[in-house]
C-alpha cells in the first residue's frame, strides 16, 4: 500500500484569480442569455408589427415606435412618432391600394437598454382596380431602446431602397 500524496494548498493569490475568472464567466453566461432575450423580444416585436401593417392596423403598428421615433428615409423628410403615424394610417387606409410586408432580420446587437438591428423589408404594393403589383427592397438600420416595463421600441431607423 502506497501512501496518498500530501494534499497541497492552493496559494491566496490563485484561488482569488481562479474565483475572479469564475466571476467573469459567469457575467458573460448571464449577459449572453439577456441578450438572446433582447433578441427574441426584438424579433418577436418586428414580427408583431408586420403581422399589425398587414392587417392593416395602424394603430398596433404604431406601437412599435418610441415617442421620440426619429425617422430618416432616403429622398425623405425626417419624421417623428405622429408623422410616421400618420403616414401609416393614410397608406392603411388607401382605397386604390394594398400593402404588404414581408422581413428578413440580417442581425440584432445588443448592448445593454440599446439594440441595433440591420434588416430588409420587402414591401408589395398591389393595386386594387388592376392587380398590378410592385416589389421594392428597403434595407433599415433600427435602433431600439428597452422602455420602462421591459418592452422594445424603435427610437431611431433609417431606410432606403435598393436604387444603385
Amino acid at each position: 500500500m502506497t501512501a496518498a500524496a500530501p494534499r497541497m494548498r492552493m496559494p491566496a493569490w490563485r484561488r482569488l484569480l481562479s474565483l475572479a475568472a469564475a466571476s467573469v464567466a459567469l457575467a458573460c453566461s448571464a449577459a449572453a442569455q439577456t441578450d438572446s432575450r433582447a433578441q427574441a423580444a426584438i424579433r418577436a416585436a418586428l414580427t408583431q408589427w408586420m403581422g399589425a401593417f398587414n392587417a392593416g392596423d395602424a394603430e398596433k403598428a404604431c406601437a412599435l415606435f418610441a415617442p421620440d421615433l426619429i425617422a430618416q428615409v432616403r429622398g425623405q423628410h425626417e419624421r417623428g412618432y405622429a408623422a410616421q403615424c400618420d403616414l401609416l394610417k393614410r397608406s392603411l387606409s388607401d382605397a386604390t391600394r394594398t400593402y404588404s410586408y414581408t422581413l428578413d432580420i440580417k442581425e440584432i446587437l445588443v448592448a445593454g437598454e440599446l439594440a441595433v438591428v440591420r434588416l430588409t423589408w420587402t414591401l408589395k404594393v398591389r393595386l386594387k382596380d388592376t392587380g398590378n403589383e410592385a416589389t421594392t427592397d428597403e434595407y433599415g438600420l433600427d435602433v431600439f431602446r428597452r422602455q420602462d416595463g421591459g418592452s422594445w421600441k424603435i427610437a431611431r431607423y433609417m431606410s432606403y431602397d435598393s436604387a444603385p
